[in-house]
């Protein structure tokens, strides 16, 4: 008793002086063996929000037994997220401990669970509670919260956390009884103001025996110190460290505007992902798709200016391995310049999908209202499962994204695309503190697939599925796209992920000021599990040509190669895939149907042919000596993107064809010939001013003329059957003299280069 006493004059003194009491001896020896079967876990969710399932997963995997308090219940706490509130948590405790006898003393863990993920297990909880030698722990922050005036009332502290935080609480049963039972105020007063009001109360804090968690070994409120909290994987699992304490707290909290850096840490900790085992939350409650009765998607296409390879894309969608009678389509076109392929699409797909719905420009609907109506189609159709919104700039790959998604069975996720060789992506992984792009740690890793799972990001755009039941509940409000000023986009992705309550009138009265609407909190995800495909870029994107994606072999050479390139190119180097007509003529595919046909259709839309005079202002000394009926390149604008196609494409065969030489990929003259009976009808023969040429054939014999061909003098050989994209590359000067052959009947094209002059 003597020794209590002196305990308690120390104490009393310290506190005479604003300053923390040095922590009592522990309450009874056998507390320091609380066993994990007399731990008490209480929360309070009204609601099951996505993070109140994330609080509950982590806690499943770390054997805790939750007590959830106000089940069902309306909120009636406030606008706790960004303002006081949160009493009702206090109430609702205060009378669940009222059950319970104190003779056994249980150890009670009190926390919030919308913005909380458990790291450790009750072990380490209940050790590192033991430790501290106080009755009641809070958890501590570096922020006042929720009366600044109330700072200097606080104990001094040497180092560590001074502010009381009300998130999280651990103590024993009868030391907390002692706290909540003080409980007299309203649900929508402040549970934070409460605690801190005893807490700085000397006397209570005394009596009681509350302490903080200064250095943050149970509870890390990120609030405040989202700098100070890293990612470290520690046997096999991860765990959040503060690196200024050097402690890896028991409890993540993403109180304030720390949502999304809990998100991220909640994408590891406790078992979500790690470097030995990948993915362990991917395969949770997956939907089963083996049988026949598929979900109904309604998809939500989305042109909203001038594209390239916008057929390629509806193409696409058709390619998607789903039923198509379970699929409905509502597609807005604000671009005029597409309405002839939203015209074709619409004549080939009108009766092989459910239904199809089309908004043109002549609407003048902006991005907002198009994305709205697109949203509200599949929110007012009881039959409609899923709503999968996509942009005219995604190009998917995978015929099996639609199921892949469906099968994760998550509120809104959406498939990683990017643009090729790029790190620029459909999702961000952080927020600046403006709300802006910021880039996670884990971002270019997630990009590069060197770490693949499903991952809860807080924005994403051009491509991701809803499901219908969510829009019908959790967004049913039209406006989803718009907000202040952001685009619709991040707006959508604001009205999401934001927690703070929605008022139901813009103007509140004292008798509506309660009436809230519930918060959202849907969490986001974007899965790069598999290759679902890539963005093409918009920018630099002219569309006074007759086809204008001829020219996007810079901005989007992979697309670009897709339709213009051979399907059998690749087969030259993989299958030796050339054939060799004639003693150094080498004969190969270069060219897809379509790369024909649209070069072609560019040249005759163009119109100035030149007629095969000997004089030409367009090259150099104003004189051809053997003239061609041609089109130059660089009279359409064509001329850099085809030197580029040449040292792409060209320069690779060259090597393997004629071994040790390394073409520099330039000519000067670059052109398509048009041969027909009325107009020039062969050529004589001649060297051409080159290294070597090359000769596309653009038009098929016998089906678009007859004759044509091209003859050798010097090996007495000809070339009489030119196939439609294919390509003979022969040596210029001295060697292959040769000659147009005659053409009989219809018309032929062939693209010609002098390379290397």
């Amino acid at each position: 008793m003597a020794l209590h006493g002196l305990a308690t004059l120390l104490a009393l003194l310290a506190l005479s002086r604003g300053q923390a009491p040095a922590p009592p001896t522990p309450p009874d020896s056998e507390a320091l063996d609380t066993p994990t079967e007399k731990l008490l876990i209480v929360t309070v969710a009204t609601r099951e929000t996505d993070g109140f399932l994330r609080f509950m997963q982590s806690a499943k995997y770390l054997n805790y037994t939750v007590k959830v308090l106000g089940q069902g219940e309306e909120w009636k706490g406030g606008e706790a997220v960004n303002s006081i509130g949160g009493g009702q948590k206090v109430r609702l405790l205060k009378e669940a401990l009222e059950s319970y006898a104190e003779h056994d003393d249980p150890v009670v863990l009190f926390t919030d669970s919308y913005d909380v993920i458990f790291a450790g297990g009750p072990e380490e909880l209940l050790d590192k509670f033991h430790e501290a030698n106080n009755k009641v722990v809070f958890g501590a922050e570096s922020l006042v919260w929720p009366d600044k005036r109330l700072a200097d009332k606080y104990p001094f502290v040497r180092s560590g956390k001074r502010f009381l935080s009300s998130g999280g609480f651990i103590g024993y049963m009868s030391a907390i009884k002692k706290i909540v039972e003080q409980w007299d105020l309203q649900d929508n007063d402040d549970d934070q103001l409460f605690y801190t009001k005893i807490y700085i109360n000397p006397l209570q804090r005394e009596r009681i025996n509350i302490t903080l968690d200064h250095k943050c070994r149970i509870f890390q409120n990120l609030n405040g110190a989202v700098d100070e909290v890293l990612l470290k994987f520690k046997n096999g699992r991860a765990r959040g460290r503060n690196t200024v304490y050097d402690t890896f707290p028991v409890i993540l909290r993403g109180n304030g505007p720390t949502k999304v850096q809990l998100s991220y840490f909640g994408n590891y900790v406790p078992n979500a992902w790690s470097r030995e085992t990948g993915c362990r939350v991917c395969d949770v409650d997956l939907l089963d798709l083996s049988g026949n009765d598929y979900p109904t998607v309604t998809l939500g296409i989305f042109i909203e200016q001038p594209t390239p390879f916008v057929p390629e894309f509806l193409e696409k969608l058709l390619t998607l391995d789903y039923p198509k009678e379970k699929l409905k389509f509502f597609i807005h076109n604000s671009a005029v310049y597409h309405e002839k392929h939203i015209q074709k699409f619409w004549q080939e797909t009108k009766n092989i999908v459910a239904n199809l719905k089309i908004v043109g420009p002549e609407e003048l609907m902006s991005q907002a209202e198009a994305r709205n109506m697109g949203m509200d189609v599949c929110r007012q159709d009881e039959e409609c499962d899923y709503y999968f919104s996509i942009d005219a700039d995604v190009v998917l790959t995978n015929p099996q994204t639609l199921k892949i998604l469906i099968e994760q069975n998550r509120k809104i996720i959406a498939p990683l695309v990017t643009r090729h060789g790029k790190l620029w992506s459909n999702f961000w992984g952080s927020l600046s503190p403006d709300g802006y792009y910021a880039r996670s740690d884990d971002y270019v890793d997630i990009v590069q697939g060197n770490r693949k799972g499903v991952w809860n990001v807080p924005y994403m755009a051009n491509v991701y599925l809803i499901k219908g039941q969510t829009l019908r509940s959790e967004m049913k409000e039209r406006n989803q796209f718009i907000l202040d000023k952001l685009d619709p986009d991040m707006a959508l992705c604001k009205h999401s992920r934001e927690t703070t309550m929605q008022r139901e009138t813009d103007s509140p009265t004292p008798e509506t000021f309660h009436m809230l609407r519930p918060p959202k909190g849907i969490f986001m995800y974007i899965s790069n599990q598999h290759e679902y495909g890539r963005l093409i870029s918009t920018a630099n994107y002219n569309i006074t040509h007759f086809n204008n994606d001829l020219w996007q072999i810079f901005e989007n050479q992979l697309d670009w190669k897709e339709k213009y390139i051979h399907p059998n190119y690749s087969r030259i180097f993989s299958e030796n895939f050339v054939e060799q007509p004639c003693p150094d003529v080498f004969w190969f595919p270069i060219f897809s149907e379509r790369a024909c046909d649209e070069l072609v259709d560019e040249m005759e839309n163009f119109g100035q042919w030149s007629g095969g005079k000997h004089h030409d202002s367009r090259i150099s000394g104003g004189y051809e000596n053997v003239p061609t009926d041609d089109i130059h390149m660089r009279q359409i604008g064509l001329e850099n993107e085809w030197l580029h196609f040449i040292r792409e494409f060209i320069a690779p065969v060259t090597l393997k064809v004629f071994a040790g030489y390394y073409t520099k990929g330039f000519a000067l003259l670059n052109f398509v010939v048009k041969y027909s009976p009325d107009r020039q009808r062969s050529l004589r023969p001649h060297h051409d001013s080159s290294t070597f040429t090359i000769n596309i054939a653009l038009n098929s014999k016998d089906v678009d003329f007859q004759g044509g061909g091209c003859r050798f003098h010097r090996y007495n050989c000809s070339l009489d059957s030119p196939r439609k994209g294919w390509s003979f590359m022969h040596p210029g000067r001295l060697t292959h003299l040769h000659e147009g052959l005659l053409v009989t009947n219809g018309t032929r094209y062939i693209a010609v280069s002098f390379i290397d002059p």
